[in-house]
């Protein structure tokens, strides 16, 4: 991942809720070294899409939509592994 694109994401990943930022920064710092081209395109893709939305997947309110299901199944395992330490 080039430098630029993480800026980007990182932008992109500042939300309007508080609660989203404080899980989606976090979550990118540590998995970004990891992402290919493809989830560099999946996550801008996923960012897309309104915080209402994110919020509801993140916490588990509401089933995402297929294409994110693994996603949000990484972010949800990421905070997780964050409360239990």
């Amino acid at each position: 991942m080039t430098e630029q694109q993480l800026k980007k994401l990182q932008w992109a990943s500042r939300r309007g809720m508080l609660e989203l930022d404080v899980v989606l920064l976090p979550y990118l710092e540590k998995q970004a070294e990891y992402f290919s081209e493809q989830d560099i395109a999946h996550y801008s893709e996923f960012l897309e899409e309104t915080d209402p939305d994110l919020y509801a997947w993140i916490m588990g309110f509401e089933t995402p939509k297929e294409r994110f299901a693994e996603l949000v199944g990484s972010i949800r395992q990421f905070v997780d592994d964050q409360l239990n330490h």
